[in-house]
């Protein structure tokens, strides 16, 4: 305890950011320091899972210290420890895991584990002090595309996913065969500003009638076929138009399956979260979407769409209260589904 408040560490480490983070009660962040490996991966045009694992190893000891003094705290301080553990990369986990177990272990304190997906909902909690359960949640990461029902801080029902490709792997992809670089969300998003979004017809996928899943390997190969074509008739490819275009269909479709999920169940809230949640095209869309139906609509704050400590730790408060806590036996599982309560 500090000032009478309950101190969380959180750790992350499911891809390929080293991230420690503390908060006092869940939701006022103390720190959150996160260490990207962005610029490492670039030159493979995408994370390389061992390359990841090595610099979380380099990274973690600093990170901690980094943010243990940005909070001016000491380990004896801290009173619960919450660690990803799914879902995530199996190497990068086990890291962040490790370190997680050694300081529970080592200073007497409370070990919870983390789903991913939680603790990007969570963001939202740090972001909006008056935001509670039920609402909707739309969750669109490069390795997520989820619809989920939240009932609870921990209690969670999901409607909707991805059948291929998540979103922001997609956009990674048509900006790859663009030759845009990586990461290629914040790229695409940049350069359609420049360009006509009804330039090219990307065909719209929803799936069966009622499904509230979504596919996006078929309009990467809708872009690829589209490239290629042009390429063979002689013809210049404005880059800016694909990237446009691509944008606004996957786009129409996330945000219509996102707005009729929240009114098929009657949630006047609906909360973003992940990295894609960044998207200024996502963000106006289903802004415009939810005021026309009186939808009330929650949006962290860029750094917090990112993966990041403080949404870790404030997932592991919510779950501590709830007594969902782990043992040493806690493990990496890098399909963990949404929906396990117990870790």
């Amino acid at each position: 305890m500090k000032d009478g408040k309950l101190i969380t560490m959180g750790i992350e480490s499911s891809c390929d950011e080293t991230s420690v983070a503390l908060t006092a009660d869940g939701r006022t962040v103390l720190s959150n320091i996160i260490s990207s490996q962005i610029k490492v991966h670039q030159v493979f045009g995408g994370v390389v899972p061992e390359i990841a694992s090595r610099h979380h190893l380099e990274n973690i000891n600093r990170v901690y210290v980094n943010a243990m003094e940005e909070a001016g705290l000491e380990l004896a301080d801290v009173d619960v420890i919450g660690v990803t553990c799914g879902p995530g990369l199996v190497g990068a986990l086990l890291i962040g895991l490790a370190t997680a177990k050694a300081m529970a272990y080592a200073a007497g304190k409370p070990l919870v584990g983390v789903h991913h997906i939680q603790g990007h909902i969570s963001a939202n909690y740090i972001e909006h002090a008056e935001l509670e359960p039920p609402f909707m949640a739309l969750v669109v990461s490069g390795g997520h595309t989820h619809i989920v029902n939240v009932d609870g801080y921990s209690s969670f029902t999901v409607l909707g996913r991805t059948r291929d490709d998540a979103a922001g792997e997609a956009f990674d992809k048509v900006a790859r065969v663009l030759g845009l670089g990586y990461p290629g969300g914040p790229l695409i998003d940049q350069i359609a500003r420049e360009g006509d979004p009804h330039a090219v017809e990307f065909k719209r996928v929803y799936l069966e009638r009622d499904s509230l899943d979504f596919s996006f390997s078929g309009i990467k190969t809708g872009v690829l076929n589209y490239l290629n074509a042009e390429k063979q008739r002689g013809r210049e490819v404005n880059k800016a138009d694909v990237a446009a275009s691509f944008q606004l269909a996957v786009m129409e479709v996330i945000v219509n399956k996102a707005v009729r999920a929240a009114k098929e169940h009657r949630r006047d809230r609906l909360v973003m979260a992940g990295g894609v949640a960044a998207n200024s095209l996502l963000r106006k869309m289903l802004s415009d979407a939810c005021r026309r139906e009186g939808i009330g609509l929650y949006c962290p704050s860029p750094v917090l769409c990112t993966d990041n400590g403080a949404m870790i730790a404030c997932a592991a408060y919510y779950r501590y209260q709830e007594g969902l806590l782990s043992d040493m036996t806690l493990d990496a599982w890098p399909n963990l589904p949404l929906e396990t309560r117990k870790l």
